[in-house]
């Protein structure tokens, strides 16, 4: 099995990089994405856990955004960590996570939902990625609800009055950063619309034009019709598909290995990296 799309207590997972690697193991997984939210910061300590039987495809999921205000994530994969730009561009991304939160805390304040930035930061591990799940998982710790889930839908979705944006590169941009590094750039879950506005299918050619190698097809937040779509889309620009489970621990339902990646298209995926990077035990 082939999943290139998980997460770690390095951003809003709740496995350390260790625990997800023996999970991985013993679930059978025989090629590993590691993507933390705009971090990379869990490479070391899942390459040091790593053994036979398991490949790790080192990578990050990119916070982006549109100009016209769309959220987009882009998985970026066996990029070279050592590129300065696309460091940077990470860097400051975390950076205004923080700006955010606290808007988003003075917002929710305002209409009297009682949570501080202190509580948030006590469920952030330390140098991990900010973002919304830790202000959900302090909700819940206060018992304001009894899951992620319940508190994306109620109070924390991308449409809710408490939303507020961050700073992130355009997708096209993104893609450049990642390509310019040397690693390929898989544009994840496209059509989850349950995560609010979606971009159009006109954008992928923009995408395709940057870079762009392929598309997260089989992900959990996708419906049979909309898998079919994609299928078509990846076929017509003439590039590659994907299945994910973008597991996150207990933080959300998703289990590894629930959707994967078909061996020839992880094969014709890594070949387009500048250099082979993916991590083996011998």
């Amino acid at each position: 099995m082939i999943d290139l799309h998980t997460h770690t207590n390095i951003s809003d997972g709740t496995d350390t990089p260790a625990q997800l690697i023996n999970k991985a193991l013993a679930s059978g997984i025989e090629v590993l994405a590691l993507t933390d939210h705009d971090s990379i910061a869990g490479w070391g300590e899942a390459a040091q856990h790593l053994r036979p039987g398991l490949d790790l495809a080192l990578g990050a999921e990119i916070s982006c955004q549109t100009e016209d205000g769309i959220s987009v994530h882009m998985l970026g994969l066996l990029f070279d960590s050592e590129h300065l730009e696309l460091q940077e561009v990470l860097a400051q991304t975390r950076e205004n996570r923080h700006g955010r939160m606290g808007k988003i805390i003075a917002r929710m304040n305002e209409a009297g939902i009682d949570i501080s930035m202190e509580e948030v930061l006590f469920q952030l591990s330390e140098g991990a990625t900010l973002g919304r799940p830790h202000l959900a998982d302090a909700m819940v710790a206060k018992g304001l609800a009894k899951s992620r889930d319940e508190i994306f839908e109620k109070w924390l979705h991308n449409n809710s009055p408490y939303y507020v944006a961050h700073y992130s590169p355009t997708p096209e941009r993104a893609i450049k950063l990642i390509k310019a590094a040397g690693g390929v750039a898989v544009i994840a879950h496209p059509m989850a619309s349950l995560r609010g506005r979606t971009v159009s299918v006109e954008s992928f050619t923009s995408y395709v034009e940057a870079g762009l190698d392929g598309i997260e097809v089989f992900h959990r937040d996708h419906s049979a019709d909309q898998k079919i779509l994609l299928t078509q889309i990846v076929k017509d620009l003439g590039i590659l598909r994907t299945g994910s489970s973008d597991y996150h621990g207990n933080g959300k339902l998703n289990e590894l290995g629930e959707n994967t990646t078909e061996p020839d298209q992880w094969e014709a995926l890594e070949s387009k990296a500048s250099a082979r990077r993916v991590v083996k035990k011998a």
